[in-house]
C-alpha cells in the first residue's frame, strides 16, 4: 500500500481536525496520484472533505470504531484486519494521525510533501527521516506558493 500526506518541519499534519495549509499544486498532485485508487481514511478525516462527503472517483474505505457510521459512497471498517483484507495493494493511506500510524506497518511507498514552517499542532506523522525502516527515493525541488516553501519527497521501506 501507499501513504500520502503533507508534513511541516516538525512532521505536523493538523489542528483542530483540519490540515495546517492549503497548497493549490499539492492538492493536485493528491487527485492525480490518488483518483482511481482505493483511498483509506479515518472517520474524522471524511468529516474535513467539502459537505463531509467521500471523495469522487476513488473507493473510499474508512476505518472508524463507530459501526453505526455508514456514509453514502463509502464502505466502514471497524478494525484493520478486515480493512487490510478489502484493501487493494495500490491503496492510498490519506489519514488522519491514528489511521497512519495503523497502516504505516503495511505500506511500502510514503508520497510526502515537506512543508518549510513548523504550526501548532496537535496531529502529527511518524518521522520518516528518523526510522531505518524507510529511505528517500526521490526529492523534487524547492517550490512556493505565497511564500510558502514545499517540496515533494517519495520514501520506500527498505527492503
Amino acid at each position: 500500500m501507499n501513504l500520502i500526506a503533507a508534513v511541516d518541519q516538525n512532521w505536523a499534519i493538523g489542528k483542530d481536525g483540519d490540515q495546517l495549509c492549503y497548497i493549490p499544486a499539492d492538492l493536485k498532485r493528491f487527485q492525480a496520484l490518488t483518483t482511481g485508487h482505493a483511498v483509506i481514511l479515518g472517520r474524522k478525516t471524511l468529516a474535513t472533505f467539502p459537505g463531509g462527503r467521500p471523495l469522487k472517483n476513488r473507493r473510499n474505505l474508512i476505518l472508524s470504531r463507530n459501526t453505526a457510521f455508514a456514509p453514502e459512497g463509502a464502505e466502514v471498517f471497524s478494525d484493520v484486519g478486515s480493512l487490510l483484507k478489502a484493501a487493494p495493494a495500490d491503496a492510498f493511506v490519506i489519514g488522519g494521525e491514528s489511521v497512519y500510524r495503523a497502516l504505516l506497518p503495511h505500506c511500502d511507498k510514503a508520497y510526502i510533501t515537506k512543508i518549510d514552517r513548523a504550526w501548532p499542532a496537535d496531529a502529527y506523522f511518524p518521522d520518516l527521516d528518523a526510522d531505518p525502516a524507510w529511505q528517500v527515493m526521490e526529492e523534487g525541488d524547492w517550490q512556493e506558493h505565497e511564500g510558502l516553501a514545499f517540496r515533494y519527497v517519495t520514501y520506500e521501506r527498505v527492503k
